[in-house]
């Protein structure tokens, strides 16, 4: 698992590195000579369908969370269907003019549960890849710009954490709260992240420091921390960005799996689309509906992020340009 993981972050590193030159073909033909890199991969972008897709999917997704306190129609605390609620019969409140898709276990209306769940995965994802984000950065430029024995204690550090299954870790970690909040899922779903940036990150620096303007910069002799900040890291930052794109699906997932399981938030006031899930588990039987809508809505915003952060990555393969 360990090998497997590093491995495939090895090549996208080595990957990138290459991708920092210009020229190539595009997908229809045309030569990418004589345009910079972003304009020749926004170019290749703008005529991906996959990315258009996905853009689209996560436009809708982050209008909805910013405007949900005005979309939501009714407070998502408020049990205002309590009085159809029946315990004995498992009998939950059906979809009714006001309440389009009815409400769910404790009378609380389901679509507003629904669209205010949307804020609380946003600000999961957001903060917790941003947290890996900045930590594995950190790392990365510590073992890429020093190397010798920094190098090999960060990286056997990031290889211990990669050889453990990314669930299975957060999971570890969650659970090492007394009280479990959003901040504990926010900070376990972090820490997962950190080993993949870290290396993702040295590995690109490694291939951007043979690069032709680093050795000229060593030959005029140029201070290290200056070719570091100013040539290595900025040429070796694209890739770890796209590579966040893909992060955020992974964060979604994992901060909706530690949900489900019960590491979230115990107060269920604030929706959460994962805690939503794992409080239906009790009526997948007689009321899948109320499992159904937070999973699908799981599923087609990490689909949106995947879509987006592939095409990126694809665009930046000098290997896959076409």
């Amino acid at each position: 698992m360990m090998a497997s993981r590093a491995t495939k972050i090895d090549e996208l590193a080595a990957t990138a590195g290459r991708s920092t030159g210009t020229g190539g073909t595009g997908p229809d033909g045309a030569k990418d000579e004589g345009q910079s890199l972003a304009k020749s991969a926004w170019r290749r972008l703008r005529r991906n369908p996959m990315f258009l897709i996905g853009a689209t999917i996560i436009g809708v997704f982050v209008l909805v969370a910013l405007l949900a306190p005005w979309l939501a129609p009714h407070d998502p605390s408020l049990r205002l269907l309590k009085d159809q609620v029946s315990n004995a019969n498992n009998q939950i409140p059906p979809p009714q003019p006001g309440h389009p898709l009815g409400g769910d276990q404790y009378g609380r209306d389901l679509l507003s549960r629904i669209l205010l769940g949307s804020q609380q995965t946003l600000l999961v994802a957001l903060l917790a890849t941003v947290i890996g984000l900045g930590i594995g950065t950190v790392l990365g430029t510590l073992a890429g710009a020093f190397g010798g024995w920094v190098d090999t204690v960060v990286m056997r550090i990031v290889d211990v954490m990669l050889s453990i299954p990314s669930l299975l870790l957060a999971v570890s970690i969650g659970a090492l709260f007394v009280t479990q909040s959003q901040f504990s899922v926010i900070l376990a779903v972090a820490i997962v992240q950190v080993p993949i940036f870290a290396r993702l990150l040295r590995g690109t620096m490694l291939s951007v420091r043979e690069s032709d303007h680093v050795l000229a910069a060593k030959a005029l002799g140029v201070k290290r921390g200056a070719i570091v900040f100013r040539h290595i890291l900025p040429n070796s930052l694209g890739p770890v960005i796209v590579q966040s794109t893909l992060v955020l699906a992974i964060a979604i997932l994992d901060a909706a799996a530690l949900s489900f399981l019960g590491l979230g938030a115990a107060d269920d006031s604030i929706p959460e689309w994962g805690q939503m899930l794992g409080n239906a588990q009790d009526y997948f039987d007689t009321q899948p509906h109320l499992a159904f809508w937070p999973a699908a809505c799981i599923v087609v915003v990490a689909l949106g992020f995947t879509l987006i952060g592939e095409s990126m990555r694809e665009a930046l393969d000098p290997r896959q340009r076409r």
